[in-house]
């Protein structure tokens, strides 16, 4: 059987086995495999009709510790293309998306397309910051390569997939300015956040935030604050006078409401969806509505 024959239908038989279906069922359509839901959005805006998109990560997820099965690992060895976001997210699936690199698997890699940012403070200072969604210019960058390589993929119709990138990329825009504007209002005075841990690195840079600290000292969710470093953020945010502590939704936010009392001022929690996007109707199916919804949350906690 030629390469292609054998490649396209051992990509059939790990979506199969994914989803579960009667041969019948197969889709036949190039299979993409994204390791994260916010990623996987994105990507099915651009490949629309054209591919099967197959999202790892589920709704409501953390991004640096969620698993997957062997069917799943199975598929993404068997891609089409393989989308990722790279940089250290995907924490346990790293070894998954090495052994696919080095299987052929033609890939996109996010923290290979963009203008990487180090986190700057913390134990983590000086270590690439894997959290590039939350400034949408860099998002671009990643629509453009998924389009580059997806045009490439053998049953995919180019210039159906560039006018699905072009649209996206016009939302994406709308979305920029949306964000510009809002974030305009806040006063210089007031612009300081306090996150669980460090994710939003990209977006102070972009529209000129200062980061007063996080709960979590690290990139990763699965590290843990010791009371000295809870102290030394109470004080950091009773020097800030920041009014709002935001904690992220694929998170408990004990700790934030811990550190709320610790500090001992009319300090607000609000919720912010960062790492994974929800199930329909939870606030943040898609990117574009995580991202307003974000935006709206973050404008209003800063200029109460």
């Amino acid at each position: 059987m030629p390469s292609r024959a054998l490649a396209m239908a051992g990509a059939a038989l790990a979506a199969l086995a994914l989803a579960g279906c009667t041969p019948s069922a197969v889709d036949i359509r190039p299979h993409v495999v994204v390791t994260t839901n916010i990623l996987g959005d994105v990507v099915a805006e651009i490949a629309g009709d054209q591919a099967e998109v197959i999202k790892l990560m589920k709704p409501n997820a953390d991004p640096h510790s969620f698993e997957i099965s062997a069917q799943q690992a199975a598929a993404m060895e068997h891609a089409d293309l393989l989308v990722a976001n790279g940089l250290g997210l995907e924490e346990g699936l790293q070894q998954h998306v090495d052994r696919a690199r080095s299987a052929g698997v033609a890939m996109v890699v996010a923290g290979e397309v963009i203008e990487v940012l180090d986190y700057a403070s913390g134990e983590t200072a000086g270590v690439p910051d894997p959290h590039f969604w939350t400034d949408p210019a860099r998002v671009v960058d990643v629509v453009e390569a998924v389009e580059a390589a997806l045009i490439e993929v053998d049953g995919v119709d180019a210039a159906a997939v560039g006018a699905n990138a072009d649209a996206y990329l016009a939302e994406l825009g709308e979305l920029d300015h949306e964000m510009v504007s809002a974030f305009a209002a806040i006063p210089a005075a007031q612009r300081a956040l306090v996150t669980n841990h460090h994710v939003f690195g990209y977006l102070a840079d972009r529209f000129d935030f200062e980061i007063v600290g996080t709960v979590i000292p690290g990139g990763t969710t699965l590290a843990a604050p010791s009371a000295a470093d809870l102290r030394d953020l109470a004080n950091a945010i009773e020097t800030a006078g920041a009014p709002t502590i935001f904690a992220e939704s694929s998170q408990p936010d004990r700790l934030v409401q811990v550190l709320a009392r610790e500090v001992g001022l009319d300090v607000d929690v609000v919720e912010l969806f960062t790492e994974s996007l929800t199930d329909p109707g939870e606030g943040a199916d898609t990117y574009l509505a995580m991202m307003r919804e974000n935006t709206a949350r973050i404008s209003d906690g800063l200029t109460r």
